[in-house]
């Protein structure tokens, strides 16, 4: 039975983890001009041939991404406890609204670092490509069509 509650507990810190995020991501997904103007680094590395990558770019790349991953993963430890006491909390029959949202706090505040720190490797990778890498990774990533919203559905 303890081994269910620490499980059961896990799936609630991750869900609420989500709760904050879920909002996030919607708002970010309406606005198509700022998804577009990066580019994911796995799509980068994955076509780096079809691009045209350089040696150099590719461990440009690889050295920033090695950096963000570093930022990154005690950030995202950091944001657990936090969320599993935010879980805690929410469960009882009356929530101390005080405490809850001081648990929240704390969470927006690692999550602001995360996704400054995922921001900071997009520019970084977007600095690195060339003009004409980009257009080739923008028709890439659109399916083929052009970059200028003119393209057709049709080949």
């Amino acid at each position: 039975m303890k081994a269910t509650s620490v499980v059961r507990t896990g799936m609630l810190a991750a869900a609420a983890a989500l709760m904050f995020a879920g909002p996030v991501a919607a708002q970010e997904k309406k606005d198509d001009r700022f998804e577009k103007a990066f580019f994911d680094p796995q799509l980068v590395l994955q076509r780096s041939r079809d691009i045209g990558l350089t040696p150099q770019q590719r461990s440009a790349i690889m050295d920033a991404v090695k950096k963000a991953q570093t930022e990154l993963v005690p950030l995202q430890l950091d944001m657990t406890e936090p969320a599993l006491d935010l879980v805690e909390l929410v469960e009882q029959q009356r929530v101390d609204e005080t405490q809850a949202l001081a648990k929240a706090d704390k969470m927006l505040k690692i999550e602001n670092e995360v996704k400054k720190a995922q921001m900071s490797l997009l520019i970084r990778i977007k600095n690195i490509l060339t003009k004409e890498q980009q257009d080739r990774l923008r028709t890439i990533r659109d399916g083929g069509k052009s970059g200028d919203g003119a393209g057709s559905p049709e080949e």
